[in-house]
C-alpha cells in the first residue's frame, strides 16, 4: 500500500476517536476469523451440510480477502481512505445480516463472499487512516502498536464468543453480533473521520485482480469438490486445467503491466521469495488445522459447542501473547533462527495433535495447541519483516501486503487440501477421527519440511538481510495481529 500523505492536522481528541474507530473496525474483522470456527459443528447440524459445505463457508470469506487485500489498499489511497473504510463497514455489516438470515447454505456462502469483500476494503483503509493521522514515524508506530494490540483481542475473543452465542442462540448469532458494531462504526466514522487521499496512488490493476480471483477461486473449487465428485471426474479435471490457464494468464499480464498489483520482479530477491513461500505454508497449516479444532472436540470427544470454544483458546491466546515479541526476537537473533524455530515448534505441535484420540484427556491436549500457536506466532512477523527487508524502503508497504496475501492464499489452500485429506480417508472406510489425525500429521510434516528448507535458504541469503531489524510497516496486519 502506498504511504499515507499527512494532508490534515489532527489534534489529540480527534486522534483518540480515530484510533477507537479503526481499532473497532479491525476488531470486528479479526473476531470473524475465529468466531466462525466455533460455530461450524452447529452449522453442519442445522444446515444439514457436509464437510464440503463447511469448507466453502470458511474459504468463501478467506478467498475474497486474499485476492482483494492489495487492491483494497490501492482503492483507499486513490478514492479516499474514509470513503473506502466506511464502504467496507457497510458491506461487511450488511453481509453479516445476510449470513445471519441465510435460509440455506448457498445464501450463507454468498453472504460470506460479501463479508470478504467488505473486510478487504475495511482492513487496509483503517490502517491508512491511522497512518495519515500520525505523520511522525515514532508516534505512528506507537499508534499502530495500540491498534494491533487492541484489535487483536478479537482473535482470543472469537472462540469463546462463538461458543457462548452458538450455544445460547444458534450459529446465526455469531453474525448478528456484527450489526451493532457496524452501526457504531458508521455513525462515529461519518461524524469524526477526515478524508485523506494519496494523489500519486497507482491505477487499479483490474485485469490482474480479476484473473487472480478467478484463478485461485477455480483452483479452490477443484480442491474442495474433488473429494466429493471424484478426482478424475471431467468437471474437476477441467477445473484444474482452467485454474492453470487463468493463473498463467495472471502471471503474463502482471509481467507486462506498468503498475501491476503483484510486481514479479520482487521475486528475484531470494529473501523475498523464500519468506513468501514459507508464509504460504504457515497459512496452509495454521488455517487448515484450526478449521478442524472445534470439530475434533465436538464430533470426536463429545464436547459441547461452548466447551469446544474454550478448549481451542490455547492457540489464539498463545498467538496474542507471543506475537508482540516475535519481531524483537528476529531483530536480535536474526530471521532465520526465529522463523525456523517457530516453524519447527508449530510442526511438532501439529504432529503431536495427530496422535490425539477420543479418549485423550484435555490435560494432554491443550499444551499441543499452545505449542502450535506459539510456533506460528514466532513466524508471522519475522517472515513479513524478511519480505519487507528484501525490497527498497519505498516498496515496504507493498511487500508487507503481498506477505499478508500469500498467507491468506495458503489459508484457502489449507482448508481445501486438508479437508480433502479427511474426506479421502473417510471414503476409504476410515473414521472421522482417523481422518483428522491424518490431516494434522500432514500439516505438521509439511511445516517441518518447510522449516528445514527455509533455514537452508535463508542461510544462503546475505548476512545483512538475515539479521536486519524488524522494519516499520504500514499495511493491514502489524506483528501483533496474526490472523489464523
Amino acid at each position: 500500500m502506498t504511504a499515507a500523505t499527512p494532508a490534515t492536522t489532527h489534534n489529540g481528541p480527534h486522534r483518540a476517536v480515530l484510533l477507537t474507530v479503526t481499532c473497532l473496525g479491525q476488531f470486528m474483522v479479526l473476531l470473524d476469523n475465529t468466531i466462525v470456527g466455533a460455530a461450524l459443528p452447529d452449522m453442519q447440524h442445522r444446515l444439514d451440510t457436509s464437510l464440503t459445505g463447511l469448507q466453502w463457508i470458511v474459504d468463501a470469506y478467506v478467498l475474497l480477502v486474499a485476492m482483494l487485500l492489495l487492491s483494497g489498499g490501492v482503492f483507499a489511497d486513490r478514492f479516499g481512505r474514509k470513503r473506502v473504510y466506511l464502504t467496507g463497514v457497510v458491506v461487511f455489516t450488511a453481509a453479516s445480516l445476510i449470513c445471519a438470515l441465510a435460509p440455506s447454505l448457498g445464501w450463507l456462502i454468498a453472504g460470506r463472499v460479501l463479508q470478504g469483500i467488505g473486510a478487504a476494503a475495511l482492513s487496509p483503509a483503517s490502517l491508512a487512516l491511522l497512518a495519515a493521522a500520525y505523520p511522525v514515524p515514532q508516534e505512528r508506530m506507537k499508534a499502530i502498536g495500540l491498534w494491533a494490540g487492541l484489535s487483536g483481542i478479537g482473535l482470543a475473543a472469537g472462540p469463546v464468543a462463538g461458543g457462548v452465542l452458538t450455544e445460547a442462540f444458534g450459529w446465526p448469532a455469531i453474525f448478528l453480533v456484527n450489526l451493532p458494531i457496524g452501526a457504531i462504526l458508521l455513525l462515529m466514522g461519518l461524524r469524526t473521520l477526515q478524508e485523506t487521499r494519496n494523489p500519486h496512488a497507482p491505477a487499479i490493476d483490474v485485469p490482474g485482480t480479476a484473473l487472480s480471483v478467478l484463478g485461485v477461486g477455480v483452483l479452490t473449487y477443484a480442491l474442495i469438490e474433488g473429494g466429493a465428485r471424484g478426482w478424475t471426474s471431467p468437471l474437476i479435471l477441467a477445473g484444474f486445467a482452467a485454474a492453470a490457464v487463468l493463473l498463467a494468464a495472471f502471471i503474463a499480464v502482471e509481467a507486462r503491466r506498468a503498475n501491476p498489483m503483484l510486481p514479479l520482479r520482487l521475486f528475484r530477491q531470494r529473501l523475498f521469495t523464500v519468506s513468501n513461500t514459507a508464509m504460504v505454508v504457515v497459512g496452509f497449516a495454521l488455517m487448515g488445522s484450526s478449521f478442524f479444532f472445534s470439530q475434533f472436540f465436538v464430533h470426536v470427544q463429545g464436547s459441547s459447542i461452548l466447551r469446544a470454544g474454550l478448549q481451542t483458546l490455547p492457540v489464539s491466546l498463545a498467538m496474542v501473547v507471543v506475537s508482540p515479541y516475535a519481531g524483537r526476537l528476529a531483530a536480535r537473533y536474526g530471521f532465520r533462527v526465529v522463523v525456523t524455530t517457530g516453524m519447527t515448534l508449530a510442526g511438532l505441535g501439529l504432529l503431536a495433535l495427530g496422535t490425539v484420540h477420543a479418549d485423550t484427556a484435555y490435560t494432554n491436549v491443550w499444551w499441543r495447541l499452545a505449542i502450535v500457536g506459539t510456533g506460528f506466532a514466532l513466524t508471522l512477523s519475522p517472515l513479513t519483516g524478511a519480505a519487507v527487508q528484501a525490497v527498497s524502503p519505498q516498496e515496504g508497504g507493498l511487500a508487507s501486503g503481498i506477505s499478508s496475501t500469500t498467507r491468506q492464499i495458503g489459508a484457502v489452500l489449507g482448508v481445501a487440501l486438508l479437508g480433502a485429506v479427511v474426506r479421502t480417508r473417510q471414503s476409504g472406510g476410515a473414521s472421522f477421527e482417523a481422518g483428522l489425525n491424518s490431516a494434522f500429521l500432514a500439516a505438521g510434516a509439511v511445516t517441518l519440511a518447510t522449516a528445514v528448507l527455509t533455514g537452508l535458504w535463508l542461510a544462503r541469503s546475505k548476512p545483512a538481510d538475515e539479521t536486519a531489524p524488524a522494519p516499520q510497516r504500514t499495511t493491514t496486519e502489524p506483528e501483533a495481529v496474526p490472523t489464523p
